[in-house]
């Protein structure tokens, strides 16, 4: 039983690593809007977690599974429920048997390093996070869900369910009209939530380097995207103000604080100076494409 849940964990990685790469690539165009490439990361993160899919004819898993993987059925019905199976080391699947009796003792032994290491860093996360929450302890409430701390260096929102806005003593006096609206954004978006749930499943899939990649990529794409959400806001003469402020903070390494200068700087002033509206038709058009992909990543092979 260990080993076949490590067995597929093991496949659905793959996998998932398959649609993260697509992800990756298609996250270069320059012309796609950032709040649609970030939310494209959903694709590969459901590849994560959810070990079955629905056979899809134009699954990208449909070409790949000619030449290195097989498709095995869950349940056959108006939905065909299956399993990408890359690893190909069964002879047989319900229950699961392996061709040669070394790969069970393998799958056993590599599940209990997994969970190990997945529990250690769990931990350490969580110091993390509470080590964070005492950075706001003693934080002086100024109106509404706006705090000033001595404790922090730049402006912030921590929490999930009652985010709060925490500004730095040095920064009260200080126009703070595009750090808010920022902060404001994220809150809306429900970044924090969100930062949590990436972490924890490239934890689940801390064996997987190409997860922490992705967990890097997508905490850079919720900066990009959440300036976007602030920019249709402004107006045009807005955007150099709106970059300078970003200029003026420094950048956060807190994976659980959603902060104003929380990204590559130049990449984000690049992006905000470019920055055009969307047009109907062009948001239509993007969300065509955003589940074309997801059909085409989410799909397994038929079989």
């Amino acid at each position: 039983m260990l080993s076949e849940l490590f067995y597929w964990l093991f496949n659905m990685s793959i996998s998932a690593s398959i649609a993260g790469i697509i992800i990756l690539l298609i996250g270069k165009v320059k012309k796609l809007p950032r709040r649609f490439a970030h939310f494209m990361w959903i694709i590969p993160f459901l590849r994560m977690w959810i070990p079955v899919g629905v056979s899809g004819k134009y699954s990208l898993m449909t070409l790949i599974s000619k030449y290195t993987s097989r498709t095995v059925p869950i349940y056959e019905g108006i939905l065909d429920l299956t399993i990408t199976n890359h690893i190909m080391a069964a002879s047989e699947y319900s229950p699961l048997s392996y061709k040669v009796k070394l790969l069970d003792d393998l799958f056993t032994a590599a599940f209990i390093v997994w969970v190990i290491v997945a529990v250690a860093l769990l931990v350490v996360s969580a110091v993390q996070y509470f080590s964070a929450k005492n950075e706001i302890k003693n934080a002086v409430l100024l109106r509404d869900n706006i705090y000033k701390s001595d404790r922090i260096t730049i402006p912030a929102t921590y929490g999930v369910f009652n985010p709060r806005i925490i500004i730095p003593e040095g920064y009260v006096n200080l126009d703070l009209k595009y750090v808010l609206a920022h902060e404001t954004a994220h809150i809306n978006r429900r970044d924090n939530f969100w930062r949590i749930i990436a972490f924890v499943t490239a934890t689940v899939h801390w064996f997987n380097p190409l997860s922490w990649f992705f967990l890097k990529n997508f905490l850079e794409e919720t900066e990009l995207a959440c300036d976007e959400q602030v920019l249709e806001d402004l107006g045009e003469d807005e955007k150099k103000a709106y970059a300078t402020a970003l200029v003026d903070c420094a950048e956060s390494r807190n994976v659980f604080v959603s902060s104003f200068g929380g990204a590559g700087i130049r990449l984000r002033i690049d992006r905000i100076l470019s920055y055009r509206r969307l047009s109907v038709l062009s948001i239509i058009c993007f969300t065509m494409f955003a589940f074309a992909i997801g059909y085409v990543l989410l799909t397994n092979a038929s079989y």
